[in-house]
């Protein structure tokens, strides 16, 4: 195990901080993640440093995002071996695309992230997938099954659809409770996303994606026909080559895609102010 010079500070469970103290994982994750010291690595939740201050044995220079001041502090005062920029802030709400324009450089985004707020994370760097290399993340076992998850499969729903429409998502390994301190309750996966050139859906539709797969796995036993009757009458769904007879959970991220992309234009005759308001949403 990796001892961390700072064992006054007590993990904090609002902010789900389960700290990594295992060398042979963080030495894994360091291969599998393969840093060089011409790419702009940003780590969110450095922590108590463990992977921090081992990555630096990579790279040049590395750019750090923590929400906790105490542990903000704390790396303030630590003597890495490569320069490092440290953001006191919530990366829920930081600005990776600024980032970018102030590096001239494409992000390598890594980090042990909080389970409270994966999902959320994920999410939030949609929308900056313009700026970003990859990006390499640590989270609870079941969000990367789900990530992951292919039609037809009990953990495929909304998380596998939005996530794989932006992003090609690879599996690294799975790691155990007793690398972590305090040991959090489960497992967790240590996975690869690299946005794609060429989403499978644009960004401004991405909230007509989330309106559908809600409705269509609030219920998700239930065939579309049926759980979608409200947005798309089965006229429509033969249009668009759709089974209506389909579960949720059998209509590939392809389909989910066309849906949204003909419920978008409906909307759009409807109104042709919509594209404004959609690109402004």
């Amino acid at each position: 195990m990796l001892y961390i010079p700072f064992s006054s500070y007590i993990p904090k469970k609002s902010l789900g901080q389960n700290f990594l103290q295992d060398t042979k994982i963080i030495n894994k994750i360091i291969h599998f993640i393969k840093p060089n010291h011409d790419h702009l690595l940003v780590e969110i939740g450095p922590g108590l440093a463990a992977l921090t201050h081992l990555i630096c044995n990579y790279v040049d220079y590395l750019v750090v995002i923590e929400i906790d001041k105490k542990l903000s502090d704390f790396l303030k005062k630590y003597s890495f071996s490569c320069k490092v920029l440290i953001y006191e802030r919530n990366v829920l709400f930081f600005d990776f695309k600024k980032l970018f324009f102030q590096e001239n450089q494409l992000l390598r985004v890594f980090g042990n992230i909080p389970y409270n707020i994966s999902v959320q994370l994920i999410f939030h760097l949609i929308k900056f997938r313009h700026f970003i290399f990859d990006i390499n993340f640590m989270v609870q076992k079941e969000v990367a099954d789900r990530l992951m998850a292919l039609p037809g499969n009990k953990c495929y729903g909304r998380l596998s659809i939005i996530a794989q429409c932006y992003y090609n998502i690879y599996f690294g390994f799975d790691i155990s409770p007793n690398s972590f301190f305090p040991k959090p309750k489960v497992y967790s996966s240590f996975i690869k996303m690299i946005p794609k050139l060429n989403p499978l859906l644009p960004f401004n539709k991405m909230n007509i994606l989330q309106y559908i797969t809600s409705f269509a796995f609030k219920k998700r036993r239930k065939m579309i026909r049926n759980s979608l009757k409200g947005i798309f009458d089965e006229n429509t769904l033969f249009l668009l080559n759709i089974n209506p007879d389909l579960r949720a959970e059998d209509l590939s991220v392809q389909e989910y895609c066309k849906l949204s992309d003909f419920y978008f234009s409906k909307l759009h005759n409807l109104n042709p102010k919509f594209y404004k308001f959609i690109d402004n949403s």
